[in-house]
């Protein structure tokens, strides 16, 4: 392919999209205490979930240098790529996609590289980087794909809910008091991440209240495009499928696994959905 699509760990694809659709990934690295290790390739995300549940402290992710995607870069232009679009999650979020830009913009990379803010995170990133992919293999420009990204990120939404604030307190964004008053009240904090940000969208009071605000999301969306369910492990996420599966599309949604990059964060346990409103 003259154009070849590059991303992050964040998006959260599949091994098997990434090879099917030649999508170059940059891992960012996970850090437990004085233990580091290279996202889904040093710590695979099963792994990552069993010290995460061990782990008295919050683990920290940390962005990938410019080095590594100069390299990636650069191996697909001597594999005879003419120009790379790089796809990478909110910029609010990491300084992945500044380590992305230095590199592009450094004389040691010898072809055009075009850098994009996704505004967005796992599958949400997830569906933009694969569209972008299978534009690349139908022969599009890297223009024409900077622009359908560009489009897709406008209309991208993301939702979630978490199970636990358990990470919360851990990350020290509530305390210990805090976080177990909300325990005992069963409070499911609800998310909207289609800006890119964190934005908390509300609170309830329990896990079935907090699903049936996720299904709201859904079907009163109207039509979408690339519908995907996402978890973290969740142990009821095939309940939640079957809770919705009377929604036009949902039969046909992918199902992510949320990598460690966002669930360090968020902690076991997350339900949440990605889609794109029709435009």
């Amino acid at each position: 392919m003259p154009v070849r699509i590059v991303t992050d760990s964040a998006c959260d694809l599949s091994d098997a999209d990434l090879e099917q659709w030649g999508i170059g990934l940059i891992p960012l690295s996970i850090r437990f205490g004085d233990d580091e290790f290279v996202d889904r390739t040093e710590l695979k995300t099963d792994e990552f979930y069993r010290r995460l549940a061990n782990s008295e402290h919050l683990p920290e992710t940390s962005a990938p240098s410019p080095g590594a995607f100069a390299t990636l870069f650069n191996q697909f232009a001597s594999e005879g790529a003419d120009a790379i679009v790089c796809i990478n999650l909110s910029e609010a979020l990491s300084a992945t996609i500044q380590a992305a830009r230095t590199a592009a913009d450094s004389d040691d990379v010898t072809i055009p590289v075009h850098v994009v803010n996704s505004k967005s995170v796992t599958g949400g990133l997830g569906s933009i980087v694969l569209s972008c992919a299978k534009a690349a293999r139908d022969g599009k420009s890297a223009e024409e794909i900077v622009a359908l990204a560009e489009n897709m990120r406008d209309r991208t939404r993301v939702y979630a809910t978490l199970d636990t604030l358990e990470n919360l307190k851990k990350g020290g964004r509530i305390g210990g008091a805090q976080a177990a008053f909300g325990a005992m009240l069963s409070i499911k904090p609800l998310l909207d991440l289609s800006s890119g940000e964190v934005v908390a969208a509300g609170k309830q009071r329990t896990r079935k209240k907090s699903l049936a605000w996720l299904r709201e999301q859904i079907s009163n969306a109207g039509e979408v495009e690339n519908l995907a369910i996402l978890h973290s492990n969740a142990d009821d996420i095939d309940d939640f499928i079957a809770s919705i599966s009377d929604i036009p599309g949902v039969n046909d949604a992918r199902v992510d696994i949320i990598g460690a990059v966002i669930g360090t964060h968020g902690g076991p346990g997350i339900v949440g959905i990605t889609y794109q409103t029709k435009g």
